[in-house]
């Protein structure tokens, strides 16, 4: 029988996620997206591309068994539920599996302490409130087989410091005390592999490697890679960055990966930064 998975915003994520659907077989993943040209690429991989907001979605909700949201929200809210709620609601029963792709900014600062999923949400900046309110008008629909999945910083191929330590750019910003926790993108491919085939509706995963580590110690590993010298070092205070970027220094924490490991069975194929950015230095 033929599964079809409706992916909202069908990015870096999700499309990590469907050659490995695409292995299973039996699956039709339809996705998507705001750009024609983005489209194009989608068919090239495999999905159907539905561009939208703009096409009716209502006939992809009926077929749909499985339903994943990569689409961030705004200040109006999950974009998603903001259009198509009713309709959600209508089809949450016929589904076999959820997922959200939320962040660990919820959990706000915690100055370099652990946290895990049954940590309170206290998010410290806009992004990580909206996350937040995300979380909870996706989980107040009924009946809806819903995994949220709160995601480290993503890195993966295409997105790296390799470009900027090769031009030269990069610099080794210190904040005392400052770590940060990341993910692969292949891990959170096989993580929402596994949930999905070992479906626990309410379930909330960290997503994350065994290592939170300063940001630049990993900037430091990089041009060690590349056997270029070593990125100068900047205080924080000192440091140009935009504030998209700065927001990130603003909450410091280790997270947690117990539950993806004991409930799904994961070996992370990359455990620490050192094996992911090695790979991808070799063009894995």
């Amino acid at each position: 029988m033929t599964r079809t998975l409706l992916s909202f915003g069908h990015g870096y994520c999700a499309r990590a996620l469907t050659p490995l659907l695409a292995e299973q077989g039996g699956w039709r993943v339809i996705g998507t997206t705001r750009s024609a040209d983005k489209a194009e690429e989608l068919e090239r991989e495999g999905v159907q591309p539905l561009i939208w907001p703009g096409a009716d979605m209502r006939p992809a909700l009926a077929e749909a068994t499985h339903l994943l949201i990569s689409a961030g929200p705004g200040e109006g809210g999950d974009p998603v539920l903001a259009a198509l709620a009713d309709d959600i609601r209508r089809i949450a029963p016929n589904l076999e599996w959820a997922g959200y792709l939320s962040t660990t900014g919820v959990y706000g600062d915690h100055d370099g302490g652990w946290v895990d999923e049954t940590t309170p949400l206290a998010p410290s900046t806009q992004r990580g409130r909206l996350r937040q309110q995300a979380e909870a008008d996706w989980q107040a629909i009924p009946d809806l087989p819903l995994h949220i999945f709160r995601l480290a910083g993503i890195y993966g191929p295409g997105r790296g410091p390799f470009a900027k330590v090769r031009a030269g750019t990069a610099r080794r910003i210190i904040k005392p005390g400052q770590v940060f926790s990341r993910i692969h993108v292949d891990d959170i491919a096989q993580v929402l592999a596994a949930s999905i085939d070992r479906p626990d509706p309410g379930a909330v995963y960290n997503l994350c490697d065994d290592d939170p580590a300063p940001p630049q110690d990993v900037i430091g590993y990089v041009a060690q890679l590349l056997g270029l010298p070593m990125p100068e070092t900047v205080r924080f205070e000192d440091a140009e960055m935009s504030p998209m970027a700065r927001s990130f220094y603003a909450e410091s924490k280790r997270v947690r990966n117990d539950r993806i490991k004991a409930d799904l069975g994961i070996d992370l194929l990359y455990p620490s930064y050192r094996e992911g950015l090695t790979a991808m230095a070799r063009g894995a």
